[in-house]
């Protein structure tokens, strides 16, 4: 009878303990939502312009890998 009650005492235990996790992980998603805005959208002309450049890094990936 002992071990029984033993071996409930640690699944009473694991199992609050994955309530509380699970009810923390819960509170950080929520706040995570409430937090506010965004940062600023991009405008027209952000969304549109070149932003891929053959640097000299670039090119020497290229050249090592024979691209």
């Amino acid at each position: 009878m002992a071990d029984e009650n033993r071996a409930l005492d640690r699944r009473g235990f694991l199992t609050a303990l994955g309530v509380g996790a699970g009810a923390a992980a819960a509170g950080v998603a929520g706040a995570a939502v409430t937090a506010g805005p965004a940062a600023a959208a991009e405008t027209a002309d952000e969304k549109t312009k070149s932003r891929y450049r053959e640097t000299d890094h670039v090119k020497a990936y290229y050249r090592v890998n024979r691209y």
